[in-house]
């Protein structure tokens, strides 16, 4: 059946629209640091499932809007995001094919490299120490992989995104 590309665009707009209310969502502080990215994770299942169309400019534009969004220095996240979803294109075909405990590590180190590229440009002016829970919203990205695998797959073949 073919797809309807407005229809497309408009879901992955969507979704992302989605992951960008839950990233802002407030939480009691002892839940902050449980909160993953949410729209990174989207991000990456886009890439992969589509990365003809959502690709590192679509991460770039998503980055500087996420930016404003959290109230970021302008570009932080938009150049983790474009590094982020530059290593899911080029290896989307490998990462589509992994089963889901390994797709889940490989989120998990895309996800420490988000968190690792943010703190860099946090810091570039002065080294500070971060603990261990600076890196708990990555964990947790990776175990609600699982979750959101099926749930944007579903979504994709309803609106017959290929």
């Amino acid at each position: 059946m073919p797809q309807n590309k407005p229809i497309a665009a408009l879901v992955v707009l969507a979704s992302l629209l989605l992951a960008m209310i839950l990233r802002i969502v407030p939480l009691p502080q002892d839940l902050f640091f449980y909160n993953p990215d949410w729209v990174l994770l989207f991000l990456i299942y886009w890439a992969m499932a589509i990365p003809e169309r959502v690709g590192v400019g679509y991460a770039w534009c998503v980055g500087l809007f996420s930016d404003v969004l959290t109230g970021r220095m302008l570009g932080q996240h938009a150049l983790a995001y474009a590094v982020v979803a530059y290593i899911c294109v080029r290896s989307h075909r490998r990462l589509r094919l992994y089963p889901v405990y390994q797709q889940m590590f490989s989120i998990l180190l895309l996800l420490l490299l988000d968190q690792l590229l943010i703190f860099w440009t946090q810091n570039t002016k002065a080294a500070s120490a971060i603990g261990i829970g600076y890196w708990q919203p990555a964990c947790v990205g990776a175990l609600v992989w699982p979750a959101i695998l099926p749930s944007l797959r579903q979504v994709r073949r309803r609106y017959h995104i290929f």
